[in-house]
């Protein structure tokens, strides 16, 4: 009975740090490509609200499934005739519920605000681009710092984003995609990047918690591999460690891991990096446009701003 009783309490204990895993619903990619819009959109309606209203509005979604936490792959700009594509990738604690209407009641927190930051920053840069930007709620992130120990959630997410990416390069082969990664999310983009196509050129990580490797040149593809950490961003104080399966090694912000630093001029805490007039922002759509290196940091303090969806 002692031992039985043992084993309970040990399960209990892996279960927290998500070494051992409930079953949860698999990831979720690209229902299709742009012809899923009327699919998307007819789910929406029958949803009811709010979700009723954004289809109403004319926004367009790859992915609309409301069953558990939700998932939501949301359409910024043109993706059929999209010669840039970024992918935007939220982190611990994103859910459908909030991936309008603001995560905790912060606007900047939202999936699809940052995206559609994003996407105007990127039209401001170049207005005669082809772009699309994807708000990329295809997998079910940990709901808090305990159950993101373990990277399971991060596994099952690159390995779902790895699937749209693919079906992505098939349709836009010419096309050249950036993974953005915010948090936890920087943790699937750099997972998901080893098994990406060719097409994705470059990873982007604002305030990202590990990449899984310890260096930036343990990335296979050669893609550049970029990295935000503002000073007063709270994720500087997790430690780069990894230990018996738990943590995630080298912040991609940590100088010691070798990622390129982009600018983090005017932003404020964990989740201002896209913020508007962000330096951070200018610079990673800089990327999405296949900015140089020399290019992407000359982009300190010509921040813009502007809020319109």
């Amino acid at each position: 009975m002692r031992r039985r009783g043992a084993s309970r309490v040990a399960v209990a204990a892996l279960l927290g740090v998500n070494l051992v895993l409930p079953t949860r619903p698999e990831p979720v990619a690209a229902a299709g490509f742009v012809e899923a819009y009327p699919v998307t959109a007819a789910a929406m309606r029958a949803a009811g609200p709010p979700y009723a209203d954004w289809a109403a509005g004319g926004r367009r979604f790859l992915t609309f499934d409301t069953r558990g936490d939700g998932r939501a792959v949301e359409v910024f700009g043109d993706l059929a005739g999209a010669d840039r594509i970024a992918v935007l990738v939220p982190g611990v604690g994103s859910t459908l519920a909030d991936f309008d209407r603001r995560l905790g009641g912060v606007a900047r927190r939202a999936p699809a605000v940052q995206a559609g930051q994003l996407y105007r920053e990127l039209r401001a840069t170049e207005p005669a681009a082809r772009v699309a930007v994807l708000a990329w709620l295809g997998y079910d992130p940990p709901d808090g710092v305990l159950t993101a120990a373990g990277g399971g959630s991060a596994r099952r997410g690159a390995a779902g984003l790895v699937v749209l990416l693919r079906e992505l390069a098939a349709r836009r082969p010419a096309a050249t995609i950036t993974l953005v990664g915010h948090s936890y999310g920087a943790l699937v983009v750099s997972l998901a990047a080893a098994d990406a196509p060719a097409q994705v050129t470059d990873v982007v990580t604002l305030g990202g918690v590990g990449a899984g490797v310890q260096h930036a040149d343990d990335l296979p593809g050669r893609r550049r591999f970029w990295a935000a950490e503002a000073p007063s961003d709270w994720i500087r104080r997790v430690p780069s460690v990894r230990l018996l399966g738990l943590g995630f090694g080298r912040r991609p912000g940590d100088e010691a891991f070798g990622a390129r630093p982009l600018p983090v001029g005017g932003v404020a805490g964990h989740d201002g990096y896209l913020a508007p007039g962000s330096a951070t922002l200018v610079a990673a759509a800089t990327v999405v446009l296949g900015g140089s290196d020399a290019v992407v940091l000359g982009t300190v303090g010509s921040g813009r701003s502007g809020d319109a969806r």
